[in-house]
């Protein structure tokens, strides 16, 4: 991986379609408390990264779903701790 891991950071898996903001890796780590702070970490690391995901309201993208405990979450301040795993994953629309 290209990111430096340190204590307390948290796992982010990236879908196909957001890795060219991570060059390539599908496994990134960033830090937080929350839901929301991680994302603002990424982007920190990964310029641009967080916009893909909440809209400029701070809210989360429809097309966007975000796991955490292995649930849907669309709460950004939801806690998570470095033992969670958060994964990122885009809705695929189409007919």
């Amino acid at each position: 991986m290209t990111d430096d891991v340190t204590t307390g950071s948290i796992r982010v898996r990236i879908p196909t379609p957001l890795r060219s903001y991570t060059a390539g890796e599908k496994d990134v780590f960033a830090d937080g408390t929350t839901v929301g702070e991680v994302l603002s970490d990424l982007d920190r690391r990964y310029p641009g990264m967080a916009f893909r995901v909440v809209d400029e309201q701070g809210v989360m993208r429809p097309h966007m779903i975000v796991w955490l405990h292995n649930e849907r979450c669309r709460d950004l301040t939801a806690p998570v701790t470095p033992a969670d795993e958060v994964v990122l994953m885009q809705a695929l629309s189409g007919g």
